[in-house]
């Protein structure tokens, strides 16, 4: 069985995503800021976010040896969000993603996660640049991006997506 890269932070452990994480991944995608800024990813049950995370990201881990990442928080291993580098479709480059259950925002924990994860691009997988892509209206993470060091770049579209996309993009 192969093994996947796992890191680590001072608060966190950023593990791959895995269908053990299900349930979690479940929330997380249903919850308000996640539909309202990312889209509805239509997954109403455990089995549904199963088949979500074979297809989208356990696949995605096996052909690039990265992908989507649940974010524990080391002091009472608590579930907390996800970070990502991912194959997008429509995106020209690897994109970092990031997002995190209501309670667990504004502590530090994205930024925490995502710079770890920026690390790991560079020095384990050997990544030349990131990209990442919010809404104009997500106006945390525009703030988070920019506290990472990226800038933004241009307006894009993707497909299947109807919002106008901000393009920032990182050099590592």
């Amino acid at each position: 069985m192969v093994t996947y890269k796992t890191f680590e932070t001072e608060r966190l452990l950023i593990n791959p995503t895995s269908t053990e994480d299900a349930g979690f991944i479940l929330e997380l995608l249903n919850s308000p800021k996640y539909v309202k800024f990312v889209g509805d990813k239509k997954l109403k049950t455990s089995e549904d976010a199963e088949n979500y995370i074979e297809k989208r990201m356990i696949s995605q881990l096996e052909r690039l040896g990265y992908s989507s990442y649940t974010v524990i928080r080391k002091s009472d291993q608590t579930k907390i969000g996800c970070v990502g580098l991912y194959d997008r479709e429509g995106v020209d480059g690897i994109d970092i993603g990031y997002s995190f259950l209501p309670a667990f925002e504004g502590k530090g924990y994205a930024f925490e996660a995502a710079a770890g994860l920026k690390k790991a691009a560079k020095e384990v997988f050997d990544l030349k640049d990131l990209k990442a892509i919010v809404v104009k209206e997500n106006t945390g993470s525009r703030k988070l991006l920019e506290k990472l060091g990226f800038d933004f770049r241009e307006i894009i579209h993707i497909p299947n997506d109807p919002n106008e996309l901000m393009l920032y993009i990182l050099k590592l």
